[in-house]
């Protein structure tokens, strides 16, 4: 894991949450996109360095819509930037990790994504993130 490559946070209403988002930080987000695997709208907003996506459910069965039923608004995952994702898939359930998907998914923002199960990160779900370059 080379570093943080963004912070996700569960929004029940993107445009309540990008015009409130905008404010904090003096700037508009930078993308938005919807990927409809995963049934999620999401806005992108860079701070400095650091990067905030924010994710609004498209439909009652997703991941985000089950999330906020069961915690509301907030954090919802930190995604982390790595090399090789098939690898730090192998290593990190030779560490013991649970890994919810084994094969890498397309994600928002150009990024093959792969996550760690909460239970075994200390409640904290955990993304890891592969820029795609072909």
């Amino acid at each position: 894991m080379r570093k943080i490559e963004h912070i996700g946070i569960a929004v029940k209403d993107l445009e309540v949450s990008n015009a409130l988002f905008e404010k904090l930080f003096g700037a508009a987000p930078y993308k938005f996109e919807e990927v409809e695997s995963e049934g999620v709208k999401t806005s992108f907003f860079m701070n400095g360095p650091n990067k905030i996506e924010l994710l609004e459910a498209t439909n009652p069965e997703s991941p985000i819509a089950k999330f906020l039923e069961k915690k509301g608004e907030g954090i919802h995952h930190i995604a982390f930037d790595v090399e090789d994702i098939t690898a730090e898939i192998a290593r990190l359930q030779n560490e013991g990790f649970i890994v919810l998907n084994e094969t890498p998914k397309k994600g928002a923002d150009n990024k093959l994504v792969a996550f760690l199960h909460p239970k075994g990160t200390n409640g904290v779900l955990i993304e890891l993130c592969q820029e795609i370059t072909a």
